[in-house]
């Protein structure tokens, strides 16, 4: 029998990076607002950013997977904290994956 459910997915990776230095608190997500714990905006912050290109500079893909894999994470906590209300789809995708790393056109590809 074929059925439309899909299983509902995990729990997804653990948002730890990326991490500061000396006494500073992290630039990591503050849940469930997903605010950051240093600066107090919307996490990923600019300096989160920095860090997580730098942490993925020779590994843009695995970046794009953990990032994913907490906009997903995100999604989750917003909506239940405020469902009718949240954020809307287009804006937490630019928020998480629209600032990571660049992908070639689909013409470009096929080269």
């Amino acid at each position: 029998m074929i059925s439309t459910r899909l299983p509902a997915p995990g729990r997804g990776p653990r948002p730890e990076r990326p991490r500061a230095t000396g006494g500073d608190p992290p630039h990591t997500p503050l849940r469930p607002m997903w605010c950051c714990r240093a600066d107090g905006q919307p996490w990923p912050c600019a300096q989160a950013r920095l860090l997580l290109r730098a942490e993925y500079d020779e590994n843009p893909v695995g970046l794009s997977i953990y990032l994913a894999g907490l906009m997903y994470e995100a999604m989750r906590d917003l909506y239940r904290l405020n469902p009718y209300d949240g954020p809307e789809p287009a804006a937490l995708f630019d928020r998480f994956l629209a600032w990571g790393p660049r992908r070639r056109p689909p013409s470009e590809q096929s080269s």
